[in-house]
């Protein structure tokens, strides 16, 4: 087994990656090693870089990670369904790590407790500096939940799972029983995309999609999409009223105009699930009585929890030969190319470029 890992270190904003060489760590109980095998850059990724959020100096970015174990602390590490986890399993896991005996993870917030450790955003110690995806290796702590992957998904399939498609799991778990109900997707990006194809998946009536881009509204209809609409520019409710008002509306792009227009669309006793508005932006600007008249539910969604991760496995195994999930991840780069793959995920060309380490 090699001692040393390769880095590409975040020092600061639109500055280049630092290309470092860390030691493998011993491994505490609990811990695992992972060889990284495949990451994608993320829109927070990018974000971060280009200074559009705030994140940590001197770490390594990049939390869509799949791997394969290369060494685990005496005493074993079990995955989430309790089983023995073994050198050379090809794995992925939560984006954080957590203490499940924390106040927030026994309220039903895993993704909330207190100490909480996110991989690809917290910044190097000497305890724990492989934390991130952008690096040929990544040290997993305690209270990390980890899943086996199935060989029958690919690497470009397979990375997104832990960020993107746990989050969509976590928002059809807000939304509750889709069966026969209407969902409308605000914005399709990497989350809308798997929202419109698990809603579909998940016994949806109808599913529309609603964005700006007519591009992106082409490649929605190859993910499940029954319509689409473009956004600003179409009426929408005319359209459902025909066919039945909306019950769902999963929002994605977390722009407030958006957001208040997409309270308009719902119908009686209709739900909106929020998960894209998760940088700084105005208040919402909403009637209360609207709310209550029409029996109206709002809900939050920041990351997940551990059922959700599982639940996208289990989805993205069952329908990647139904919709093109590969297709998302449009080019790749080595990781020694990394600043070259930022540039080229900044242009906005592809949903997501891989990174090989």
């Amino acid at each position: 087994m090699k001692k040393e890992a390769v880095a590409k270190v975040f020092i600061e904003a639109k500055t280049p990656f630092s290309n470092t060489t860390i030691a493998l760590p011993t491994l505490a109980e609990g811990e695992i090693l992972v060889s990284t095998s495949y990451a994608t850059i993320c829109a927070s990724d990018l974000h971060t870089y280009y200074g559009r959020r705030h994140s940590c100096s001197h770490s390594i970015l990049g939390h869509e990670i799949v791997g394969i174990i290369e060494n685990i602390a005496d005493g074993g590490v079990k995955d989430y369904f309790g089983a023995p986890l073994k050198i050379g399993d090809k794995i992925t896991w939560s984006v954080y790590a957590h203490d499940p005996g924390s106040k927030n993870a026994q309220k039903g917030y895993p993704q909330k407790s207190e100490g909480l450790y996110k991989y690809g955003h917290e910044q190097m110690n000497e305890d724990y500096q492989l934390n991130g995806g952008f690096s040929t290796h990544c040290h997993l702590r305690k209270g990390t939940t980890i899943f086996r992957l199935p060989d029958t998904l690919n690497n470009a399939e397979a990375a997104p799972l832990n960020c993107t498609h746990a989050t969509v799991a976590g928002a059809m778990r807000l939304a509750g029983d889709l069966t026969g109900k209407n969902v409308l997707i605000n914005g399709v990006g990497m989350l809308g995309l798997s929202a419109c194809a698990m809603a579909k998946e998940f016994g949806a009536e109808n599913v529309w999609v609603q964005d700006i881009s007519q591009e992106k509204i082409k490649k929605a209809n190859l993910f499940g999409a029954d319509h689409a609409f473009i956004y600003k520019s179409e009426n929408v409710k005319p359209f459902t009223k025909s066919k039945g008002d909306i019950d769902v509306i999963i929002e994605t792009s977390g722009i407030p105009e958006a957001v208040e227009s997409c309270i308009q669309l719902l119908g009686i006793g209709g739900t909106l699930v929020l998960v894209g508005s998760v940088f700084p932006q105005r208040d919402l600007n909403i009637n209360a009585e609207y709310l209550v008249r029409n029996l109206l539910t709002i809900k939050g969604l920041h990351n997940y929890i551990p059922e959700d991760l599982a639940t996208a496995i289990d989805f993205l195994e069952k329908a990647h030969k139904k919709y093109p999930f590969e297709s998302l991840v449009g080019i790749d780069y080595p990781l020694a190319e990394l600043d070259k793959a930022f540039e080229t995920g900044n242009k906005g060309i592809y949903y997501r470029v891989g990174i090989k380490p």
